[in-house]
């Protein structure tokens, strides 16, 4: 580091580096559209691009448990792009009716059966208008001989329930799957526990999201969404009500016997009540020791009648009474400490005990908490590989929605999880690449968040504005005090070109900057060895010529960045 310095004026013009010219903007990333081709083992592979709902049935059923009005499955769907479309040319299915029932379905290349590869289910769902109460989630069709898509309605048999619902505050993501009792030949429905994760995001944001189900033949699930785990488990341990009953049940013909004493305490029957206690003693008693206030008006009411009142002209006696005047505070009461009878204040009875009680002991007869004997469940069961569900062979989606424009894309299901993948990549990739280009800064989306949950101002306040004023600050106190000390750097050169090395010494150790002109000066005047400091020998040089206010500012200079 060179430290010379060419006169005054060189103290006084600050060293300016040049701005760097401004950044440009980089123009947008351009995604092209291109319709996804299946690869791999698949049972289905729909992306609608070719416009039509070629290979979809509409039901034409109705709802046997609804109103007439609305017991026909009459909502309408199209095929079409997003009203905001950052792809163009992407087009999907779209959920278009409000308040209505809507059914469409379509059969799969051939039928899914449980065997030892795994169920791979996903499809993407974008809520163009938000969402107020409706699901998105589709429906595994069982197998059977009756399956009728034109007749698909609620109740039709389905294998696994899948996806999104929402109603209200409550956000859901469905996993559901009917098994076969193999006692009875019943089917119930098993429900995975509810995700850990935030699922409201998915709903609100208006972005393209990609529901994924995985189906192992060990039973295990996983439930993903934009291919990121929410929710996992295994069939047998973390689905409601169990797979499997319990073995033993409480006996339902077993009943508590009339003398079980199931009292863990019991009042001291050998305790008898003091005879000085007192059960009359009231809780509270006048204050004896007060004394009513100075200028108390005792015969100034607290409310008196409004003497701006009037009465309304259509007051009828005979029906209405006789008219009083609304009550108001007396305003002579105002400046006094109270109006009315006074009377002492209440305070706490020192004498009061209240009802006596016998104390509570330990139940000699104590039995414990009775239950029913347990038997063994004539309803039991195992079985071990609820994988192996029911045959699907079609897809459908059966909905009630209370607002319109879901939109629905590249339905996918598959035994292979690579190829689910591979397609999620070619379709649901391109759409997050898209999207992800029109997104908007990181401050507008920032607001965006905040007006969605207006407690986040609080998070930025703390986070963001706060740091910068207390850099601002310190920014500020630095640049001032390098002003300052640099004005009495001048008037310390000034004074040392004539100054000996004792004067020197002395003036340095009484300027309230002269420290600071220590290092400043050093090429500039005082003994020879100060002559040519380098950055590396500074501490070294100037432990050894000055004195010790002076190291102490250096160490000061040079941690601080201000050389």
């Amino acid at each position: 580091m060179d430290l010379s310095l060419a006169g005054d004026e060189d103290l006084e013009d600050d060293v300016q580096d040049e701005a760097p010219p401004a950044p440009k903007t980089p123009p947008s990333p351009q995604v092209t559209y291109k319709a996804p081709e299946p690869k791999g083992e698949h049972f289905i592979a729909e992306s609608f691009d070719k416009g039509t709902l070629d290979g979809w049935i509409l039901s034409n059923a109705k709802k046997d448990d609804a109103d007439e009005e609305i017991a026909k499955y009459d909502g309408k769907w199209a095929v079409e792009e997003m009203k905001d479309s950052k792809l163009p040319g992407d087009k999907g299915l779209v959920l278009k009716s409000r308040a209505k029932h809507h059914a469409i379905s379509a059969h799969l290349l051939r039928p899914f059966t449980f065997e030892t590869m795994p169920l791979v289910i996903q499809y993407e769902v974008n809520f163009q208008s938000g969402i107020d109460c409706g699901g998105a989630y589709v429906k595994l069709l069982t197998e059977t001989p009756d399956l009728d898509l034109d007749q698909f309605v609620d109740k039709t048999p389905y294998t696994i329930m899948f996806g999104p619902d929402k109603c209200g505050e409550d956000y859901k993501l469905h996993f559901i799957f009917r098994h076969k009792n193999p006692k009875t030949g019943e089917y119930e429905e098993k429900h995975a526990k509810k995700p850990d994760a935030d699922l409201r995001t998915y709903f609100t944001d208006k972005k393209t999201h990609l529901y994924t189900l995985v189906v192992n033949s060990d039973n295990s699930f996983e439930v993903l969404v934009d291919q990121t785990v929410v929710n996992s488990g295994n069939l047998l341990t973390d689905m409601t009500p169990a797979v499997n009953p319990p073995a033993e049940i409480e006996d339902p013909d077993d009943h508590k016997p009339e003398d079980w004493d199931e009292r863990p305490k019991i009042q001291d029957p050998d305790s008898v009540k003091p005879e000085d206690w007192d059960e009359d003693a009231p809780a509270q008693i006048p204050d004896e020791s007060a004394v009513k206030p100075d200028g108390w008006l005792d015969d100034e009411p607290e409310y008196i009648g409004d003497p701006d009142a009037i009465k309304p002209e259509d007051w009828d006696e005979d029906m209405d009474g006789e008219w009083e005047a609304p009550q108001i505070p007396n305003p002579a009461c105002e400046t006094a400490p109270g109006c009315g009878t006074w009377k002492r204040p209440m305070i706490d009875n020192p004498n009061y005990k209240g009802k006596w009680k016998p104390p509570m002991i330990d139940n000699p007869n104590y039995q414990g908490v009775w239950k029913p004997r347990k038997i063994p469940n004539p309803a039991y069961f195992e079985d071990l590989h609820p994988y192996k569900m029911s045959p699907f062979s079609a897809l459908g989606l059966e909905l009630w929605s209370m607002t319109s424009d879901i939109f629905f894309d590249n339905f996918f299901i598959t035994n292979d999880r690579n190829a689910a993948e591979r397609w999620a990549s070619d379709s649901w990739g391109l759409k997050k690449a898209a999207e992800g280009a029109a997104e908007p800064g990181l401050a507008a989306q920032m607001l965006n968040a905040a007006e969605e949950r207006p407690w986040l101002w609080v998070v930025y306040v703390l986070t963001v504005a706060l740091p910068l004023i207390l850099i601002f600050k310190l920014l500020f106190y630095v640049n001032c005090h390098q002003t300052f000390c640099r004005e009495n750097v001048k008037l310390d050169i000034y004074k040392l070109k004539s100054s000996s090395s004792k004067s020197h010494s002395s003036m340095l150790q009484t300027q309230p900057c002269g420290a600071k002109a220590c290092i400043l000066l050093v090429p500039f005047s005082g003994p020879a060895q100060w002559k040519s400091v380098t950055l590396s020998g500074i501490r070294e040089q100037l432990s050894a010529a000055c004195f010790p206010q002076c190291n102490a500012v250096m160490e000061d200079f040079l941690t601080g960045g201000l050389l």
